[in-house]
């Protein structure tokens, strides 16, 4: 009878640590993750280097925030449909986007693709504008 006893307790001890070892790394990849998708966020580069590729993009009229981001991650423009979504809802373009067609580069930042999509300048722009006239 001890041996029973000892026996269940030893399975009992054990499962108990493995649970607290799942939780414990569930925990730990839950906040890596949530971490990692914070940053990237606010600092998402562009998928490549200037000068990049040139590529065209419709966004049509019942296009949701949602199907852009995975149009652009299909067409190679930004690493993680998901996350533009995120940027977008977060920015301040999340409800600026235009249908039309675009011809993105994959040297621009996930910012600078909401900008050209939404039909607003650039700092840059205006002020270059303003140097040539």
């Amino acid at each position: 009878m001890d041996i029973n006893k000892a026996l269940f307790k030893f399975i009992k001890i054990g499962f108990t640590i493995m649970i607290i070892l799942f939780v414990l790394f569930a925990t730990v990849y839950l906040s890596r993750t949530g971490y990692d998708y914070g940053y990237r966020l606010f600092t998402e580069t562009a998928v490549d280097e200037a000068p990049g590729t040139d590529i065209l993009v419709q966004i049509k009229q019942e296009t949701s925030n949602w199907q852009v981001g995975k149009l652009l991650e299909q067409k190679g423009l930004v690493r993680d449909g998901k996350l533009f979504y995120l940027q977008l809802k977060t920015s301040a373009y999340s409800k600026s986007i235009k249908p039309g067609v675009y011809t993105l580069n994959t040297s621009m930042t996930p910012k600078e693709m909401m900008i050209v999509m939404s039909g607003q300048e650039t700092q840059t722009e205006a002020t270059e504008e303003e140097t040539t006239s």
